[in-house]
């Protein structure tokens, strides 16, 4: 670009640097942030955030450190999107010791937490099979902070709930989400029949299968499936078929 008379911006670097780390080539992004010190064009927020979420999701979190220690060392403020990015990538990886780390590196900087940066803990530790523990300790904690959980978060609770074995808790949830005004979607109700039905509990999950069906929610390929599935494994073949081929006339 520059041999041909274009002069390259922070913004033009920004934009290729983003579209090499959507594309995985992390070793060209790393080399275009070198080539713009070079040419003494400054990075900002924006191209650390870029690199440090791509490097995150990649699993190249020492990379991920490195960059935001660079961020720091040049006096560029992170932003919740930073941390978030880091939290999510040390997360994915089961690093959880680290992930509250940089959470709670967030919040002594300064950086208040918003409902995503609960959501991506919460998701980790439940993950780890940590719901009861570290993933409510944190769901309150956010309710402490004025902060409301959305769909997803309750989501991700209840799943967590149900992995861990605990049907009782993840049906608490629910009735929680319900009574604080957060209205279930899809994977609410996806998640919560699959949990049901795979904890012998069908008869528990045909209530709310017709509960969800008088909602404004419509269920999909996957929620009759679950459903038939249930049936099958509860020894109901004959409902399972009338299930199957009443979604079959649908179709």
């Amino acid at each position: 670009m520059e041999n041909k008379g274009v002069r390259t911006d922070g913004f033009t670097y920004n934009t290729l640097i983003s579209y090499l780390c959507n594309y995985g080539r992390w070793s060209d992004a790393s080399r275009l942030l070198s080539g713009m010190v070079e040419r003494k064009i400054n990075p900002d927020v924006r191209t650390f955030n870029v690199l440090i979420d791509a490097f995150s999701k990649e699993g190249k979190l020492l990379e991920s450190e490195e960059l935001y220690n660079e961020m720091i060392r040049r006096s560029i403020c992170p932003t919740i999107f930073t941390y978030n990015s880091l939290t999510n990538g040390f997360c994915m990886h089961n690093r959880m010791v680290k992930a509250k780390q940089i959470f709670s590196l967030m919040v002594s900087n300064g950086c208040l937490p918003n409902v995503a940066s609960y959501n991506t803990l919460i998701n980790g530790f439940c993950k780890s099979k940590r719901v009861e523990d570290d993933g409510m300790e944190l769901f309150r904690e956010m309710y402490q902070r004025g902060l409301v959980g959305d769909t997803i978060t309750y989501n991700i609770l209840i799943q967590g709930f149900f992995q861990a074995g605990d049907c009782d808790n993840a049906q608490e949830i629910f009735k929680q989400m319900a009574s604080g005004g957060v209205a279930p979607d899809i994977w609410t109700y996806n998640i919560l029949l699959d949990g049901l039905c795979n904890n012998g509990k069908l008869e528990k999950a045909l209530v709310i299968f017709k509960d969800m069906q008088k909602s404004l929610v419509e269920p999909d390929i996957f929620t009759y499936s679950i459903i038939i599935e249930g049936m099958c494994k509860a020894g109901k073949v004959e409902e399972a078929w009338e299930n199957s081929v009443a979604l079959t006339s649908k179709e």
